[in-house]
């Protein structure tokens, strides 16, 4: 897997306590890396990350990206081969609640991740992960590229597209001779067990058929690239393993920004996936839209063309797999909290299989 890049190296990893940090932990891991975590306590309970019993697996360090010299000393001090920036403020809802939180996380977060990867002076592959919500999105039939205008109508998405400005300024000015390789990833909407977090379809979905109550449905017209997390995250780690074999100095294409999404089929409505999660576990839904709202996109597309003519990367599962596994995994470790962990390896396993079969250049290599 990834050209076996990551074995005995070290990887600094911010929000390593969140949904999609703890996956990425968890497969690196498996891949044979030393990763060191940098992250507030999990923000939801139950949380993958103590699910998965993370704490005994990689160093665990709380600390917050808004404290620059904290984030300057763990990661000078861990000397990591690779970085991978996932600690954000990620919900939309909560942005409007919340919106200098939000900036100060997402924005100044970043730069100070940034900053601190000014004074590595060692060959080091950073991942800045931000969102397919970055894109000034005109909802419109068209999927956004890497090359389009970069922008938000909420506090969470115009961080975002801020977060990305930053990256791209700090690269520019400051890495082109350096030692140190700096892209960004730009994922769609991410599914897959383990995420608990408030105001998501998903786990909104779980809580309610563990109740046996209505699931209830915001916005069941709105249209996202649903993806598993797997997806995304192949893409982010065969990002970075394709910086670290590229030139040491200089300014190489791979240095830039990245989309990781679905084929076209699975850019599907709300009710679409609550339907398609009602086939693995019974249950009913509602329609709850509620026309005074804060504004949540309604529709939103990615193009991966860049990743695919690039890194040669392209999904594996399609919508209907990624959504059977999600609500696969809640089911059984519903029945059984013990399973988490296995059931979360055996994902992997069954995934980096599908990616082999399909002869996708990170698995087949």
């Amino acid at each position: 897997m990834f050209n076996h890049v990551f074995q005995g190296k070290t990887v600094w990893l911010s929000g390593h306590t969140g949904f999609k940090g703890a996956w990425l932990a968890r497969w690196l891991t498996q891949l044979g890396a030393r990763v060191h975590g940098f992250a507030q306590p999990p923000a939801t309970s139950p949380s993958v990350f103590e699910q998965l019993g993370l704490a005994q697996k990689i160093e665990h360090e709380i600390g917050d990206v808004r404290d620059a010299e904290a984030v300057k000393k763990s990661l000078l001090r861990v000397q990591p081969d690779f970085v991978f920036h996932l600690a954000a403020q990620a919900l939309v809802r909560y942005s409007y609640e919340h919106p200098l939180e939000t900036y100060a996380v997402n924005v100044m977060g970043t730069a100070h991740v940034l900053e601190a990867l000014r004074s590595l002076a060692k060959p080091c592959a950073a991942v800045i992960v931000t969102t397919d919500k970055c894109y000034e999105n005109r909802e419109m039939d068209y999927a956004y590229a890497e090359d389009d205008h970069l922008g938000g109508h909420d506090p969470y998405s115009s961080s975002k597209g801020a977060a990305e400005i930053v990256v791209s300024a700090y690269r520019r000015s400051f890495f082109g001779q350096s030692p140190v390789r700096i892209a960004s990833a730009r994922a769609g909407n991410v599914i897959g067990g383990g995420d608990w977090a408030r105001d998501r379809i998903v786990p909104d979905c779980i809580r309610a058929l563990q109740r046996g109550a209505a699931i209830p449905v915001r916005n069941p017209a709105a249209t996202r690239p649903w993806q598993h997390v797997l997806e995304p995250l192949s893409g982010y780690l065969w990002l970075a393993a394709q910086l670290y074999s590229s030139p040491a100095t200089g300014h190489p294409p791979l240095c830039s920004a990245f989309n990781f999404g679905p084929e076209k089929e699975a850019n599907r409505n709300v009710g679409d996936l609550v339907r398609e999660v009602l086939k693995s576990w019974p249950g009913r839904w509602e329609d709850q839209s509620d026309p005074h709202a804060h504004h949540e996109a309604k529709l939103l597309m990615l193009s991966t063309a860049k990743a695919k003519k690039v890194l040669h990367w392209q999904p594996t599962w399609n919508f209907e797999t990624a959504i059977a596994n999600t609500v696969n995994w809640y089911r059984t470790v519903n029945e059984n909290p013990a399973t988490a962990e296995s059931l979360t390896l055996r994902q992997i396993a069954a995934y980096e299989a599908a990616a082999r079969a399909a002869k996708i250049l990170w698995a087949a290599s």
